[in-house]
């Protein structure tokens, strides 16, 4: 049974920091690429960072460079993403992402966990 799932969000004053952490089970983590999206009320989901499958490119959105950092542990069959100076917009349901292939493509989502960034 394929499995991803999401820890490690919560509540926390604009310029604090979260680490999420997605724990993969039921698939061969380690040859997948994963990828992290959020989505906000009412707003589009939308790719906040990716790493490729042994872990040497990563991506990030705009918005997020140089305060958020995605890291995978294979051995753990783990990613996560460390979110510094967070901001009120970076509010949003936290979702996990794996995929493989194109042509035949394979992906999986987790549920979210929620991020709320607030005063």
């Amino acid at each position: 049974q394929v499995q991803l799932v999401e820890s490690g969000g919560g509540s926390v004053q604009p310029g604090g920091s979260l680490r999420l952490s997605c724990a993969a089970s039921g698939f061969s983590f380690s040859s997948f690429a994963m990828r992290w999206y959020r989505q906000a009320p009412g707003k589009e989901r939308e790719l906040v960072a990716g790493i490729s499958s042994a872990g040497f490119n990563t991506n990030y959105a705009d918005s997020v460079k140089g305060r958020f950092t995605i890291s995978r542990d294979n051995a753990k069959n783990t990613v996560y993403l460390q979110m510094k100076s967070l901001k009120p917009e970076d509010t949003a349901v936290y979702y996990c992402y794996a995929h493989r292939g194109v042509v035949n493509r394979i992906d999986y989502w987790g549920q979210g966990t929620q991020v709320t960034v607030s005063s």
